[in-house]
């Protein structure tokens, strides 16, 4: 028996339009007071269960803030990493290529195999 698919619905497709607009990352909250400020009658609820779901279908990247909140982005499919500004939130997308070898490398030297991994580096952006 196989997992029905989700819908998409006018709420996850109100919340994808407005996480593509964001700069960087966002919680849940932050957003769901920009979608207030448009007029938008979703509930919070609502909000985090769309970004779960962009994020499980891999439509947003999700990372967790130094004071615990989850965190969203919309993103691209191929595998990258991000420069993150600790101040600000500014997030740009870096390209994979100079850390895949490393990792490899690293997991090889302590016995792992078919590893993967995920990279975000924090730091004070040009603007901060």
């Amino acid at each position: 028996m196989s997992t029905p698919a989700k819908r998409n619905t006018w709420q996850k497709d109100a919340v994808k339009h407005a996480l593509s607009e964001a700069s960087g990352f966002v919680g849940a909250q932050q957003l769901h007071q920009v979608l207030h400020a448009h007029g938008s009658t979703i509930g919070l609820a609502t909000v985090y269960r769309a970004l779960a779901d962009l994020a499980v279908n891999g439509d947003a990247d999700s990372i967790t803030s130094t004071d615990g909140q989850l965190l969203y982005r919309a993103c691209g499919t191929s595998h990258h990493h991000h420069l993150i500004c600790r101040e600000c939130g500014k997030t740009v997308e870096i390209d994979a290529d100079a850390v895949e070898g490393w990792a490899e490398k690293v997991a090889g030297q302590h016995g792992f195999r078919n590893s993967s991994h995920t990279v975000e580096i924090f730091g004070l952006c040009s603007d901060c």
